[in-house]
């Protein structure tokens, strides 16, 4: 299983990025999906989870209202929208796919992940 992200850079506070996350070497449509991310010297943590069927999703709080989570099982592709970005949103972004149809909030529920995209937000 491979998982490769893009969409990643920088940008000012108040602007957008639009993450992507392209699956390959199983079912994309049979299992959940989540961004993850991680800042310097923090854990990683999640920021966004979508279901199999891409009708269910949750998010970290702070997010919610700016980020939004999709899915495109045509193209075994999961993006992230962020809008409204503001500086604590830099880290490393990380996509992940779980062994389930409801993505859990533990890296630990992740078995597969994408190698990372930096997004950094300038004041």
């Amino acid at each position: 299983v491979q998982l490769q992200a893009s969409g990643g850079g920088l940008v000012q506070a108040g602007g957008s990025l639009r993450l992507s996350c392209v699956v390959s070497g199983r079912t994309f449509s049979s299992y959940a999906m989540a961004w993850f991310r991680q800042a310097p010297g923090k854990e990683r943590e999640f920021v966004a989870g979508v279901s199999w069927s891409g009708d269910r999703t949750h998010y970290k709080q702070s997010v919610k209202g700016r980020f939004t989570i999709s899915r495109d099982s045509s193209k075994s592709t999961v993006h992230l929208q962020m809008n409204s970005l503001k500086p604590e949103d830099t880290a490393v972004y990380y996509c992940a796919t779980s062994e389930g149809i409801v993505a859990g909030t533990e890296p630990s529920a992740f078995p597969y992940w994408g190698q990372g995209t930096q997004v950094t937000v300038s004041s």
